[in-house]
């Protein structure tokens, strides 16, 4: 919903007659309420738990929808119990209490009269007086009126410091204790409820008169530092050192102080030390067990696959290289020969060095043995690239561990390890991507003898999540490793894939062949740069190759930040090529407007999302989704995108897991393929200027390249070969 200014607010008191619409998730709800003045007025917003006969006193605005007319928009509302006999009957006559109706309402306001809620709330057992009301029936009736007045009283404490639809989201988990737990710690909204940092519990907490040097803040400012550093840097760990200091300096308080409670998280299990080389990091459990656990299961499963005699291995191949008609080069060769030799093997090389033919050769191989096999990969654009590649059918890893949510919209894999994947052999795609979480899960479903092949490109970006999952595997030297180097006839006319290697060993990619699929154009400043790139993209691309080849079109920058960043070209994008009019509906959210036909990117993964595809159900949309945005309900607070295929509807209050898409990030890129790729060489970040961002980048193409910017910038990607360090075990846990 849009920000009002307060002092732009109307108020309206009243009592709700009728509940015309109400969702029991988002609590959007449409009513008529019968105002001070005796007229009704449909009233629309997030009012959770309204029902027939509730006292309303809320603020908002007056608006005209087009189709229903005039209403009352809620920004903020209190709702209050009746207090004359005539209102208490009317409440509890409407079913809001279960257990009454209309004529046990009249009976039990006849007894009670005025002190009916105190009655239902305190002394329950005074209900048997009533006739038809037994000892358990009262205490049924007593239970639901407390549900609702917890409802009340939370959503009303709630109020000053969250929406409606969080207030809703937390009574839903913590009930009516909501209150007290907040109240003694509301550093435990930012572990339990995505989107409530530690800045605002913070600022809850100072309201609530926690001290500064409390241990719940310390405590809670320790927890938010771990999980920013996995969410936002990858980090599955950090020196103890760096978090005494970080945590001090976040909170205002004495290192001591901080060590004084980080020792005793540590002692409560809360926090977990682990000492390697002499140096103490600090995890939290889950991260720590999820580590913990997969070297285990990966050292578990490379020594109990049962191994085939070298010299069948060797006929196998022969075999399948007779029927393919493919002569198999000794790296490939050697590829073959490590996947069936033991439980683990890691694949990595390049684009054009012929991944998808030792993929095939596998398949060929695995089946002759009779082996049940299984593609996926991590997001569902790369597991179409597998499936279009191999002929085989691939998933992404969610959908083969058969994902579902629980309330909280937390992920729950039906395949686990207590009902394990019948496949004998897994083979997983863009394995750069996986974090060590995803991996995890995929380990607990992988059953006792079964093969794993992890394939990725070890020079890309690493996953967005926490973890360095492929380089350690490699760096473990645990498991056979083959590094495919060699590029072959049928991609090297491509400009790409040869720019791609030049790149990755750090040589200047060739951009003198103005002929080829790959361009450099060069601009001197940043407002030149964005100008060009726009220009490209409506103009330029489509005049040159057609409206089909432009649609295929996707700007990778590697900011988000400045005039060729992601949020100036996302704005110039959206207003030359989707701009505003008045056939086009739109909303406004955290500061971007969304406008019917806009294209759009999930930034987190949300397991909870339904959608439907050609009549057929699923869960979850993830981060680095691309969709296009349908339509927009205004009157029903959502919109209806089109991921793929997938149709999703989103409610207004989910719109901060949104951003524009015409330009992303090089990180949120991975793992996709586009036709066409623009990439803006500008002056950003220095830790953005980076040999294997731009690699990534590029290998993003599949038929065009076009760099746009200072050849100054290019070379300094190209000889930038520094990669930031992640704090991760498991590569520690593999060799222990």
């Amino acid at each position: 919903m849009q920000h009002l200014e307060k002092d732009a607010l109307e108020t309206l008191h009243g009592t709700v007659g009728s509940v015309i619409y109400s969702s029991p998730d988002s609590g959007y709800t449409v009513c008529e309420v019968e105002g001070e003045n005796g007229l009704p007025a449909v009233v629309v917003g997030t009012l959770p738990y309204i029902g027939e006969g509730d006292i309303l006193h809320a603020s908002g605005k007056w608006t005209t929808h087009p189709t229903y007319g005039r209403q009352f928009r809620v920004e903020t509302y209190e709702k209050q119990f009746p207090t004359s006999k005539e209102e208490i009957v009317r409440y509890l006559s409407s079913g809001a209490i279960s257990g009454i109706g209309p004529k046990t309402a009249a009976r039990i306001v006849d007894k009670f009269e005025e002190d009916t809620f105190d009655v239902l709330e305190f002394h329950p057992e005074w209900l048997v007086e009533i006739p038809g009301i037994s000892r358990q029936k009262a205490e049924k009736i007593s239970e639901s009126f407390i549900e609702k007045a917890g409802a009340r009283n939370v959503m009303l404490f709630c109020a000053d410091f969250f929406g409606a639809a969080t207030s809703m989201k937390i009574y839903k988990k913590w009930g009516g204790r909501a209150v007290d737990i907040i109240r003694s710690n509301p550093y435990r909204l930012c572990d339990s409820f995505s989107g409530i940092g530690f800045r605002r519990a913070d600022a809850i907490a100072q309201n609530c008169g926690i001290a500064a040097d409390s241990d719940e803040r310390i405590g809670g400012g320790l927890t938010h530092i771990l999980t920013n550093a996995a969410f936002g840097s990858g980090h599955t760990c950090l020196t103890r050192s760096e978090l005494v200091k970080e945590a001090a300096q976040l909170l205002s308080v004495a290192e001591d102080m901080v060590t004084v409670v980080l020792d005793k998280q540590i002692h409560l299990g809360k926090l977990i030390s682990e000492t390697r080389e002499d140096i103490p990091y600090i995890y939290l459990p889950r991260y720590h067990s999820a580590e913990v656990y997969c070297a285990s299961k990966l050292i578990q499963l490379h020594v109990q696959c049962p191994k085939i005699d070298a010299e069948d291995i060797h006929a196998f191949i022969d075999r399948t290289e007779h029927l393919s008609g493919i002569q198999y080069a000794a790296e490939q060769r050697k590829a073959l020969s490590a996947a069936l030799g033991r439980g683990i093997l890691i694949l990595t090389g390049g684009p054009g060095t012929g991944k998808t033919t030792i993929i095939k050769g596998l398949l060929s191989i695995f089946a002759t043995l009779g082996l049940e096999i299984a593609l996926a990969a991590p997001t569902g654009r790369a597991a179409k690239r597998m499936s279009e590649a191999t002929g085989y059918e691939a998933k992404t890893i969610h959908r083969l561990l058969e994902m579902e949510h629980n309330d909280e919209s937390d992920p729950i894999f039906t395949r686990n390890a207590s009902n394990y994947l019948e496949e004998d052999v897994l083979i997983i795609d863009e394995s750069s991507m996986i974090d060590i979480l995803l991996l995890e899960a995929l380990l607990k479903a992988v059953k006792p003898g079964a093969r794993v092949i992890f394939i990725g490109d070890i020079d890309q970006l690493p996953s967005v999540g926490a973890g360095n999952v492929l380089a350690d595997l490699i760096e473990s030297e645990c498991f056979s490793t083959v590094r495919l180097t060699e590029i072959f006839r049928q991609d090297s006319e491509s400009m790409i894939i040869l720019n791609a290697h030049a790149i990755n060993e750090g040589r200047m990619p060739d951009i003198s062949n103005h002929a080829s699929d790959f361009f450099f154009l060069s601009r001197d400043t940043d407002a030149s740069i964005a100008a060009t790139v726009a220009d490209l993209v409506k103009n330029r691309l489509p005049k040159a190759y057609g409206a089909d080849f432009a649609a295929g079109i996707q700007i990778i920058t590697p900011s988000r930040k400045g005039a060729a960043g992601t949020e100036e070209l996302n704005l110039l994008m959206q207003n030359m090529l989707n701009p505003l009019s008045p056939d086009k509906s739109q909303r406004s959210a955290h500061g971007v407007v969304f406008r019917d036909g806009d294209r759009v990117m999930q930034i987190k993964n949300n397991y909870s999302i339904e959608w439907m595809k050609e009549g057929l159900e699923g869960l979850g949309i993830f981060n680095g989704d691309i969709g296009v945005i349908d339509s927009i309900d205004n009157a029903a607070e959502s919109m209806l995108i089109d991921f793929d295929g997938r149709m999703t509807e989103y409610a207004f209050s989910g719109l901060d897991e949104l951003e524009h898409a015409y330009a992303i990030t090089v990180h949120k890129s991975q793992g996709s393929e586009y036709p066409v790729v623009i990439l803006p060489l500008y002056n950003c970040a220095p830790m953005l200027l980076t040999r294997n961002l731009l690699y990534t980048a590029v290998t993003r193409a599949s038929k065009m390249v076009v760099l746009v910017g200072r050849k100054a910038v290019l070379s300094t990607m190209v000889n930038n070969n520094r990669h930031t360090a992640r704090y991760t075990g498991l590569k520690h846990f593999l060799k222990g």
